[in-house]
């Protein structure tokens, strides 16, 4: 791969060249970061961004779909275009490039799963920053990057500029494009990193529709131990079907169990590493239980990777959420935002932030908008399950005024969720935009109550919502 032409780009990404067999000089990019000799990697591309890219001295435009007289301005500008049935196969590509031409010797983590893994890829990046790693990952307060369907990491790892150590990268465990199933995803992807560690968070439904049971989640998830040629696998003891793909792990690879009787486990007093403790209950920062577990596998990580223990403790103590993970934005009311947007991450979220109320909850639930009937239908009855025996007030919102069409919510998901609450006896108010939810929220509590803001997409702007409402 020392020298990569289009024509080689297009048959590893099982795709038709159309154009010249030209030299690629640049990296793999996004469209509006083009450079001169660039790749433009895009789903789909039209002649308006065929002719950005040629403008910028692009190498060429791989896509999966040239709209309007895309092909024809390409050829106008003699620009090649690789027209491809699997951008996938062009990102995992880039990532495999950018890492063997930028950052070949280094260490390398990827964390996947289906609930946990942005937490516990930034963790363990502030461990390894704070062991003295140059470190990057791909995670960020929105989970951007973290799909690895765009060539953002390929760039990210190419620009980066200060001698990079260590990568820890979050593999999402399905992902889809266009009502496509893009099968392996999370084994294709890891396969392309080649990293000597992973770590396996926990089972659960999410993306309906990719996958329908727990049996199909846990197979792609798994499949990061397919062809496995590192030397640590993380393994979550307290989830039973994580457990069960000790069988699956190479035997040249080492096996660390994180949880419930095992050498990285919680206890009452806080963090142990076998009879050792490691971090007091006084100095995690968090001590919900999901933030509890990311935490062990973060720790079971460095613990694998040999890391002072005195490190680890320091990092944990002085660490800092993402974004809306269970982040508190305000007190008196207490306003706590967090991303739960599967029935996990929402039996987790609503457990913990009821333990915290000394008076009412108030809990502001986006709906999943563009995300079909099957996962709002699972939400609901999360959402109805844990707050049945609560002092709560249940308000929904369609976040119209806040998202953009791939996320507005349809009337059958609106109408799913509250079909639940009402065979389920809960009442429930429902405001189209996320503004009139969240003046609800705070016209309605007192003090010493605690409003709970939940949902992905359509919950995002909350705290930007909430200081214009503030300054009103």
């Amino acid at each position: 791969m020392n020298r990569l032409t289009t024509a080689y780009l297009a048959k590893k990404s099982e795709g038709q060249l159309i154009g010249a067999d030209e030299t690629i000089n640049g990296i793999f990019n996004i469209l509006k970061d083009t450079g001169n000799g660039d790749v433009v990697v895009r789903h789909w591309i039209d002649e308006t961004g065929v002719k950005m890219a040629a403008s910028r001295g692009a190498s060429c435009v791989v896509t999966q779909d040239a709209r309007g007289n895309a092909l024809e301005v390409a050829k106008k500008n003699g620009l090649p275009l690789i027209l491809t049935e699997k951008i996938e196969l062009t990102n995992a590509f880039a990532i495999k490039w950018a890492i063997n031409k930028f950052a070949p010797n280094t260490l390398r983590v990827v964390v996947t799963g289906t609930n946990g893994k942005s937490t516990t890829t930034h963790m363990i990046y502030k461990i390894l920053s704070e062991a003295g790693y140059i470190t990057h990952t791909n995670t960020d307060s929105e989970s951007e990057f973290n799909t690895l369907i765009d060539p953002m990491v390929a760039k990210q790892i190419a620009e980066f500029r200060d001698g990079l150590e260590a990568l820890v990268l979050e593999v999402s465990e399905v992902q889809g494009w266009d009502d496509r199933n893009m099968e392996d995803h999370a084994h294709f992807m890891t396969r392309a990193i080649r990293p000597q560690v992973v770590v396996l968070t926990n089972v659960a439904l999410d993306h309906i529709g990719l996958v329908n049971s727990l049996a199909e989640a846990s197979k792609e998830i798994s499949g990061v131990l397919n062809g496995f040629e590192g030397q640590h696998v993380i393994l979550n003891h307290d989830d039973p079907l994580i457990l069960e793909m000790e069988k699956l792990v190479p035997v040249s690879a080492m096996v660390t169990f994180y949880g419930s009787g095992t050498e990285v486990e919680f206890a009452e007093e806080g963090i142990f590493h076998g009879s050792k403790l490691l971090i007091p209950l006084d100095d995690l920062p968090f001590k919900s239980p999901h933030f509890i577990q990311n935490t062990l596998a973060a720790i079971g990580t460095a613990i694998a990777l040999k890391i002072d223990p005195e490190i680890i403790r320091t990092a944990v103590k002085s660490y800092q959420p993402l974004k809306r993970r269970f982040t508190v934005l305000k007190q008196d009311p207490l306003i706590i935002d967090d991303f739960a947007h599967n029935p996990d991450g929402i039996k987790a979220t609503i457990k913990s932030a009821a333990e915290l109320a000394p008076g009412k909850l108030h809990l502001v639930c986006a709906i999943r908008g563009s995300r079909g009937n099957s996962i709002n239908l699972l939400n609901a009855h999360a959402v109805a399950d844990s707050i049945k025996n609560l002092d709560c007030d249940l308000i929904l919102t369609s976040s119209e005024d806040v998202v953009d069409d791939n996320n507005r919510v349809k009337d059958p998901e609106k109408k799913v969720f509250i079909e639940v609450m009402q065979k389920e006896g809960i009442n429930c108010i429902h405001y189209t935009t996320l503004r009139e939810a969240l003046k609800k929220a705070l016209s309605s509590s007192n003090n010493n109550d605690t409003i709970l803001l939940i949902g992905a997409q359509g919950m995002d702007p909350a705290s930007d919502v909430l200081k214009t409402i503030k300054s009103e």
